[in-house]
């Protein structure tokens, strides 16, 4: 597939992954460092306002950035959310693989590290898809993550992870404690104080965005790809 680049805008494509094709918006800068794939939360899209503006962050920063819908049109349908596609974290683990093994096969971002940035439900799925592919994911940023549903994948998770709740966010924040101490990564606990799972509060949004951008600018880096024959195997 050929791709593009806009250097002012995000331009949408579609990813095949398995047998069906996702909606994403790419927007990769010229030399950037590294790839960040966005894996939103239940009942949100890659039309996240929040999410977006977290992304122009890292644009800025020189981080290419790729929002994509984890779940086809069909299975994001609310009458079959409850219990369905949008909780299996596994499934939305494959599809986070999938856009992983996608970048690592367009030549001009297969040589870069790539980190994901989840949020709610979706940070679940980044810390099991990055158990799946620890040859290619190099960090991991949780926003008001769910890391509850990764529990047993914790303690295999090698990237770097940042986790950042909301102070208010109460269950949320415990969540997080929790997987904190079960993580044997390199890790970071960061939580935001006034804010709630939102993050709707004055300034609180745009903490995260530093935060996510310190964290992903310090771990991007080209050595962060492991030689070719590893990353070969690991994708095999």
């Amino acid at each position: 597939m050929e791709i593009r680049i806009r250097q002012d805008s995000m331009e949408p494509i579609q990813i095949p992954i398995g047998a069906v094709l996702l909606d994403c918006d790419l927007d990769f800068p010229p030399k950037a460092t590294g790839m960040v794939v966005f894996a939103h939360g239940s009942g949100s899209s890659r039309h996240s306002p929040r999410n977006r503006y977290v992304a122009r962050e890292l644009r800025a920063a020189g981080l290419g950035v790729l929002l994509m819908d984890l779940l086809t049109l069909e299975e994001d349908d609310p009458a079959v959310q409850l219990g369905g596609p949008c909780f299996d974290v596994g499934l939305l683990a494959s599809r986070l693989v999938g856009a992983t093994d996608w970048l690592g096969s367009w030549p001009a971002t297969r040589v870069l590290p790539v980190g994901y940035f989840g949020a709610s439900t979706g940070a679940s799925a980044a810390l099991l898809a990055a158990t799946l592919r620890p040859g290619r994911t190099a960090a991991i940023v949780s926003r008001g993550g769910r890391p509850d549903l990764a529990e047993a994948a914790l303690a295999h998770v090698s990237a770097p992870t940042l986790l950042i709740v909301g102070e208010n966010d109460v269950p949320i924040l415990e969540h997080n404690r929790r997987a904190y101490e079960s993580l044997r990564c390199e890790k970071d606990l960061q939580v935001v104080p006034g804010a709630g799972h939102m993050f709707e509060e004055p300034d609180a949004l745009q903490q995260v965005a530093h935060l996510a951008r310190d964290w992903f600018s310090r771990h991007l880096k080209p050595d962060a790809i492991p030689s070719r024959s590893r990353e070969g195997q690991e994708s095999e």
